[in-house]
Parts: structure tokens; sequence; C-alpha cells
């Protein structure tokens, strides 16, 4: 499969970053050194002791789709942790995992409801966009895999929609297995930086084989209105959407470092 090509890379990546790093001492730090700071989630050997790399994927546009909804990934996703040193096994410390980021909803509030009124209501007010935040909601696959597990939920925000509307959960994750679909280049060291290693070019990780679950803590409050909107919005989303109904595409670079550059 395509993904032993993004191994390879991988693996000849960490040899040139053993070399540059051998001086390297070993973590005790809390905090990344500057200028690391947005390698915070990779654990240090203090905290993991088998922590073998500092890891950044970085989404830089695409599409997740759940039910008959796609979000297009606008604000790149950041996922930051660490890889184990013999298994590639992701591991991460508190600032591990998705770096919260919103993206915007087609449709907007109005689409999620089709309460058309709010338009009237409202008129063009930034109070009826809808925005999506993606957020881990488990353990990310290994890095060595040859498909990478990401499983997540989405968190649908408007002010007028609660705290806890959420497609997905812990539970019940919307499990991404992304394959490749188009090879990233090869790594290089990063400008300013030669220490982290760098895709030179992005690549592309794709899959159209999951299931998405129904949507759950979601409630419209609107002055007295206060209802719940669960039924509501699975009807207008088409959830839950069994598996191969949907499609994400994320296109995707790398970045690699050790833990004792990060944590010096």
């Amino acid at each position: 499969m395509k993904l032993r090509h993004r191994r390879t890379f991988i693996a000849v990546a960490l040899v040139a970053l053993a070399s540059m790093a051998a001086l390297a001492s070993a973590a005790m730090a809390a905090k990344p050194a500057p200028p690391y700071e947005d390698f915070a989630g990779c654990p240090s050997e203090a905290e993991q002791p088998f922590v073998g790399e500092c890891v950044k994927f970085n989404f830089l546009g695409g599409h997740i789709g759940f039910g008959n909804r796609e979000i297009p990934v606008t604000n790149p996703i950041i996922l930051r942790g660490g890889a184990e040193q013999e298994t590639g096994a992701f591991l991460a410390n508190g600032e591990g995992g998705i770096v919260p980021t919103q993206q915007t909803v087609p449709g907007g509030l109005v689409g999620l409801t089709g309460y058309k009124w709010l338009d009237e209501a409202l008129g063009k007010s930034e109070l009826l966009k809808l925005y999506a935040t993606v957020e881990l909601a488990g353990t990310p696959g290994g890095i060595n895999d040859l498909e990478f597990k990401l499983p997540v939920k989405i968190h649908l925000e408007n002010p007028f929609l609660g705290n806890s509307c959420y497609v997905g959960s812990n539970a019940n994750p919307i499990t991404l297995n992304l394959f490749t679909q188009k090879e990233q280049g090869a790594f290089e060291a990063e400008a300013g930086r030669p220490q982290v290693l760098v895709t030179s070019s992005p690549g592309t990780l794709a899959d159209s084989a999951y299931s998405v679950p129904a949507a759950s803590g979601c409630q419209f409050n609107f002055g007295p209105i206060h209802t719940p909107i669960d039924e509501l919005v699975n009807s207008r989303y088409a959830l839950p959407s069994a598996a191969g109904k949907d499609s994400t595409v994320l296109d995707y670079s790398m970045q690699l470092t050790f833990p004792g550059v990060v944590y010096p």
C-alpha cells in the first residue's frame, strides 16, 4: 500500500534527526524550550521514558464529511504528540491531541435547524454562523501504521446551541482510518530550525468507509425557547450515517523532531 512509502520517509527522516540530535540531553522541563513551543503535547522523556520522536500533523485543507454535510477545512487542524521509539504508537502529555480550531459549517444555524424565521429575526447577523471544531475522541494510531487511525468527534458551536452539541463522542467516535491518496514530499530541514524535519510538499489522506453516529446534546436556546433538538439535527443532517456514505479528504504535512531538542 502507498502508506508504506510514508513509513519509509519517516524512517529515513528519523535517521537524519538522530545524527542532528546526538548531543541533546534528556528532557526534564515541563514546557518546550523556544522556539519549539509548537511541539507542546509531545511528552518529555521524564513523562514518557520510551518516547522516540515529537510529531506534528498539519491538516491544511480538504473536507470532513458527516451525514449530508461536508465541513471544508479552511483553518489548519493540528494534531501534536509523540511516538513510541519502537512501535511508533501515539503518545501525548496533557497538551497533546488536536488543537481546537473552528471551521465554518455551510448553511449556518438556519441550515442546521430549518428555522428560517431566524433570518427575519437576526438578518445577516454573525450570530447565525455555525462552527465545527474537530476534537480527538480516543487515541490516534501509530505513525508507522499502514492506515492512520484518527478517532474524532465534531463539536457544533453557536451561541444559541448550548455547549454540548456533538456528532460523535468518546464512547462512540467517528473513526477515520486514513489511507494515503497522495504521497507527501520527502523530509527536509526546516528553515530556521534545522533540528526539525518537515515534508517538502503536502500529501493527502482519505477515508470513505467510516460510519457517523447521531448527534447528541443539542439544545436550541432563543429568548424563552429552550428545547432539545437532537432529533431535528439528525433529520436535517441525515444522521446517523452508515459506513461508506461519507468521505473525508485531508491535505497534510508532517513535522518531526526529538524530545531532547524540545526539552533540552
